[in-house]
């Protein structure tokens, strides 16, 4: 882990000094020079002591890089088709994703599909049908809706102009053919 670095990061954004660090913890200022310099591992109540004084949660100090925010630019994200559906990937974290769903008009996602996760679907614009199991519902820009994906689910754009839908798709493990 590098706790050190990520010390010294903050702390610099923050225009502190290490001598005023030093006098506001109690920690010495070589002490705190070589938490930075990853010679030395903090206890974690020291950790404690540094977050504290850095008015940053504990846990921070203890993510991995990968841990870290993502970011995606607009013109950054990555497109794809499925069934004629243009698809803008916003974001993929483990066993989240997120994308935006272009449905052209009378379109839908294919034939009914389940896998592994939880689906959650806000109307950006246009109406859809929306049908899993024996539920259906009518969403139009401003709805959500949400379902457990392992029972087949459908998505059909019944308007007459495109429908776009933000979707959020979890699952425990790393999703692949979602779309």
């Amino acid at each position: 882990m590098d706790i050190g670095s990520k010390v010294r990061a903050i702390r610099n954004r923050k225009k502190i000094t290490i001598a005023q660090m030093s006098e506001a913890t109690g920690l010495s200022k070589g002490f705190i020079s070589n938490v930075e310099n990853n010679n030395t591992s903090p206890s974690i109540n020291t950790l404690s002591t540094i977050a504290t004084f850095l008015d940053v949660p504990l846990p921070y100090l203890l993510l991995e890089k990968k841990q870290h925010m993502r970011v995606v630019r607009k013109e950054d994200r990555t497109t794809s088709t499925y069934n004629n559906l243009k698809i803008q990937h916003l974001s993929t974290k483990g066993g989240l994703r997120m994308m935006i769903v272009e449905f052209p008009p009378g379109t839908s996602m294919g034939k009914p599909n389940a896998h592994e996760g939880e689906e959650c679907h806000l109307v950006l614009e246009g109406k859809v049908l929306a049908e899993q199991g024996e539920d259906s519902v009518i969403a139009e820009a401003g709805d959500s809706f949400s379902w457990n994906a392992s029972v087949p689910h459908f998505v059909k754009n019944i308007g007459d102009d495109i429908a776009v839908v933000l979707i959020s798709v979890y699952s425990d493990s790393e999703l692949n053919d979602v779309f």
